[in-house]
This record gives C-alpha cells, structure tokens and sequence, in this order.
C-alpha cells in the first residue's frame, strides 16, 4: 500500500466511475482498476460493489474512506512541514529589535555570501534573547551587549536618531533639539520600527503620531506633509527630503548601539556569518 494508491481510491470515491477517476488521475482504467484491486488484496477486504461498469463504496469501502481522508491529510500536513524545513535549511532567521541593523547584517551578507537568505522578526530584546539561546533564531540583533556564555556577540552597527522638519517650522531654525521640546508636535511615523517606538511613545506623550504601515507611502507623504518625522543616519536609510531641514537630537537616547549574537552551537551557515560581521567589527568596518 502506498500513497499513490490511497490518492486513486480516494479519486474514485469523490467522483463515483472509474472512467472519471482515470481521466482525472492520468491513467488508463485497466491501470486503475488493477491498482484498486491490489489495495483490496493487500487490505484483506472487498471495498467495492462492483456491476458490470458500474462501482460503489460499499461498507468497508465507506470506513476505509473515512482513514484515507485522514491519512493524506496528514501526508499534506508532513509535505507543509517538511517544505518549511527545506526553507529554513537555506534561509538563515533573524530576530531584531529594528530594522536598520537588519539592513546592515543583510548588506554584509549579500558581500560575502551572496546565495545566503535572510528571513527576519522584528521583535522584542527579550525575545531576541530567548530566540537565539532556544535556536528558535539563528541570529539575533540586541541594542545591548549579551554576556551569556552560551551566546557570542559582536558590535554591529550605531545609529542616530534626528527629526527632519518643514523649514517653515520654527523649529527648523535650531541646531539640535533635545526630545521635550518635541512633544506636542505631530509626528509622521513608520510603523515598524522596533524598540524605538517605545522611545517615542514615552517621550512624546502628547504629540500626534500619524501611523504608516507601508513604507513607500511613508516616504511619499514625508515629502508633502507638514508633520515632524525621525531621520536616521544609517547609509542605507538617510536621505535629504526637499524642503526640510534635519535637526540633530541631543539625548543619548537617540543614539543606539547594536550587536549581533549567535548561539555558541548555531548552524555552520550562521556561525560563518557571525565570523563575517565580526571581523569587520574589528578592523572598524561597522
């Protein structure tokens, strides 16, 4: 008995003629009805009425109906989870805590391992840690040194945090600005962000934040809208927008430091990335 045998009886049963089911299944019916037959051997049982040319289940027919459904539901549930393995095989997964270092690990491992995939999860720091000790990531992004024996960790990259302003705003005509003096105002702001957005949340309590979930319409409505918005200096992301001048904040909080870290048993793949990103931490290339 295999598989393929349960496809056909199943094909049978759903569309009551052989004939049908041949068509369907792409084969003869002297292939099918010989294939039927082995099933009924093999299983010790008649599972069809047969007369002349016609076929039905008849009652041991209907039972076995009702464990074939259930077995290749779970041979299509097995096939799912076993595609999922063969993606993450060659897929490494990142959990972040935002996304600029996620950019950065990506853009140093399309330079060396240009075949190498990255799957990511921008989520919280104690996540992250979790993921990456329970190797539910292969790689993990913290805005804080990880000390754990078990873990290795490296600098990744710094990034500072600015707010791009209508130079029509009076505020466009400071130097630097520290958080409070922004609260109140009103705020464009890309969703997905990461930890920032607790930032955010908590020193602009009274500020209006206009949420986008797309990036491309964030990017659309900076250039038109009069809201205040966040800047970052990372290469990748920094960019001059016509008419806005970028005021640089003074609160260490808008300054980030990001490691990445691994597991001390992670996959070859990813403890070969982690080496990548580390010698470049030390020659000062981050």
């Amino acid at each position: 008995m295999n598989f393929e045998q349960l496809h056909q009886f199943l094909c049978v049963a759903q569309l009551g003629t052989v004939s049908a089911a041949s068509e369907q299944l792409h084969i003869s019916q002297p292939a099918l009805s010989r294939s039927l037959a082995r099933l009924e051997q093999e299983l010790g049982i008649q599972l069809f009425d047969r007369n002349g040319r016609a076929i039905s289940l008849n009652q041991a027919g209907a039972t076995a109906l009702e464990y074939v459904r259930s077995i290749l539901h779970e041979e299509r549930l097995m096939r799912i989870a076993l595609n999922d393995l063969a993606h993450r095989a060659t897929a490494l997964h990142v959990g972040t805590v935002a996304p600029a270092p996620l950019w950065r690990l990506t853009a140093l491992a399309v330079e060396r391992f240009p075949d190498q995939l990255l799957s990511s999860h921008i989520t919280k720091q104690e996540d992250v840690e979790r993921g990456v000790m329970d190797q539910l990531f292969d790689l993990g992004i913290s805005y804080k040194p990880i000390t754990y024996p078990a873990m290795r960790c490296c600098h990744l990259m710094d990034e500072h945090l600015s707010v791009s302003i209508p130079n029509s705003h009076p505020l466009a005509k400071k130097t630097s600005l520290s958080i409070s003096e922004l609260d109140g105002e009103t705020f464009l702001l890309y969703e997905n962000i990461g930890f920032w957005r607790d930032l955010v949340d908590k020193a602009l309590p009274h500020s209006t934040l206009i949420i986008q979930e797309d990036y491309s319409v964030f990017q659309q409505l900076t250039q038109s809208s009069s809201a205040l918005c966040f800047v970052t200096d990372a290469a990748y992301l920094s960019r001059e927008i016509e008419g806005r001048t970028i005021v640089p904040l003074t609160e260490k909080e808008a300054c980030a430091h990001f490691y990445l870290i691994v597991n001390a048993e992670a996959s070859n793949q990813a403890s070969a990335l982690f080496d990548w990103v580390e010698s470049h931490s030390k020659t000062g290339n981050s």
